[in-house]
């Protein structure tokens, strides 16, 4: 009998957790698991939580912070981390194929389809979704000081930054060539997306032993929607004002320290940055239907 921890962060997105709770006790397969539920109350709790676990699948109930944490937490282990996503973003269960209703999220558990995914590295620190330099990791600091959650708050946050910020100036280097120029952002994709199937990195693979380095040249107001549409529709990197790298490691020189970010989480970091994975270093429970397809 396979034992499943749910490890949930009670506020993640705004969110009440009464629907995914009872979700996981109706309609959890009890013939095949046992299970206990954990409430986080601090940082940090989630990922002590899933290290210490003895539980076959530890699950993630909440955003990409809480992904983040309990993935962290299961590093260097044999256990398997399940999502049930509730965040403002779910960047990592998206790109998974994870369904956002936890009906679906919680008979995919059911299923325990197994597969083993890349883990990206920024400085030695683990990230498993996307991770970045310049004006997201701004957006993201600015949010993650924001006292309201959730898509709109995301948006509002961002159109304030894009008004007040300037471009910085790049060197980056990777396995094969380097490129040097004013960027608004840098983004260093594992997977595919920012969140709510915002695809910056579109061609990006979570087993393909490579990072997808997305640059984002300076452009208009003017020229905002058509980049979103890009972006919604998959499209990112055929814009003129993008251009793309894939390698297993790159080293990102900035004229100035600023903020920067893995999976949403800000921090403040200094001029130079190393970037590298440690290939299908985690074990992650999927759909069955996107074995072979992540």
């Amino acid at each position: 009998m396979r034992r499943v921890t749910f490890i949930v962060n009670p506020i993640s997105g705004g969110k009440d957790k009464k629907d995914v709770l009872a979700a996981i006790g109706r309609y959890l397969d009890l013939s095949e698991c046992s299970y206990e539920v954990l409430q986080t109350g601090r940082a940090g709790d989630a990922e002590s939580w899933a290290r210490k676990s003895r539980a076959d699948i530890v699950v993630a109930v909440g955003g990409d912070g809480t992904v983040s944490e309990v993935a962290k937490g299961l590093l260097g282990s044999e256990k398997a981390l399940g999502i049930i996503p509730c965040g403002s973003g779910d960047g990592l269960a998206l790109h998974l194929g994870i369904s956002r209703d936890p009906v679906r999220a919680v008979k995919t558990l059911n299923a325990a389809c197994v597969a083993r995914i890349d883990v990206g590295r920024m400085d030695g620190r683990p990230f498993f979704c996307t991770a970045g330099v310049g004006l997201d990791a701004a957006v993201s600091l600015d949010f993650a000081q924001s006292s309201k959650r959730g898509l709109n708050t995301y948006i509002t946050t961002a159109w304030d930054d894009w008004k007040h910020r300037s471009p910085d100036r790049y060197v980056i280097e990777t396995d094969t060539e380097a490129w040097a120029g004013e960027a608004l952002f840098i983004t260093v994709g594992n997977a595919n997306q920012w969140g709510n199937n915002a695809r910056i990195a579109p061609r990006a693979s979570l087993c393909d032993g490579m990072l997808d380095v997305m640059v984002v040249q300076p452009f208009s107001t003017v020229e905002i929607p058509e980049l979103a549409l890009r972006l919604m529709a998959g499209k990112a990197d055929t814009s003129h004002h993008v251009r793309s790298f894939r390698s297993t490691h790159v080293h990102i020189h900035r004229d100035h320290p600023g903020p920067a970010h893995f999976d949403g989480d800000p921090f403040e970091a200094g001029t130079e940055m190393e970037w590298d994975l440690l290939p299908k270093a985690l074990s992650v429970v999927i759909p069955p239907s996107r074995l072979g397809k992540i």
